[in-house]
């Protein structure tokens, strides 16, 4: 595949952004249309929520902190393997984390519940970015810095406590743990690149 760069994760964040003011400003029904909603994909068929609900956010904390996490690791990654690659991942990472979710939530019995955010994918990024950069130092809260495959596991083991926790608030912590799961599958079978032999042999440096 010949490589190809035309700032991809610039044109996400747009999208996002534009989709976000649409919503909340010009169209407040579009949010309900563009969630995904367990009941209203399997009951109506409107299976375009699981591509359209990672454009979807539920306030504006929400997308400015997915976007930032987009933007960050995003265009270290979209530069390393190319704007279409990008796209590929990020956008399947964002759809196979819904299906997955949706999955989970349809056997639980969590048919209305609205599932909306690009974490899924965003958190699909910061694991290729840390495959990637294993060596990348990020300040946590802006203070602490902190090697980019330590975050990728606190991220992992804080999401997994998370999820059995009585306080999960709205959080789709499950949705995360997908988007982790799928990028590294994305990463091992096609990009042929392994995160954990890479996060193991940069523990020498």
């Amino acid at each position: 595949m010949r490589f190809t760069y035309y700032n991809a994760t610039m044109i996400l964040i747009l999208i996002n952004a534009a989709v976000f003011v649409l919503a909340y400003f010009i169209v407040p029904t579009l949010f309900s249309y563009l969630a995904m909603t367990p009941a209203l994909v399997i009951l109506r068929n409107w299976w375009f929520q699981v591509f359209t609900y990672m454009f979807m956010h539920g306030s504006f904390w929400h997308l400015l902190f997915n976007m930032l996490g987009l933007f960050f690791f995003g265009v270290q990654v979209e530069r390393r393997i190319g704007s279409n690659e990008f796209l590929l991942f990020y956008l399947l990472s964002g759809v196979v984390a819904g299906l997955f979710s949706l999955l989970v939530y349809w056997l639980t019995g969590a048919y209305a519940v609205s599932l909306v955010g690009a974490s899924g994918a965003v958190f699909a990024v910061l694991l290729a970015f840390a495959t990637y950069y294993p060596t990348a130092r990020i300040l946590l809260f802006g203070i602490v810095p902190i090697r980019a495959p330590v975050l990728v596991i606190g991220y992992a083991v804080l999401e997994i406590v998370s999820m059995f926790s009585r306080n999960r608030g709205n959080v789709a912590h499950l949705t995360h743990l997908a988007g982790f799961a799928i990028a590294y599958l994305y990463l091992v079978a096609r990009l042929r690149i392994n995160p954990v032999r890479v996060f193991l042999d940069s523990r020498r440096y």
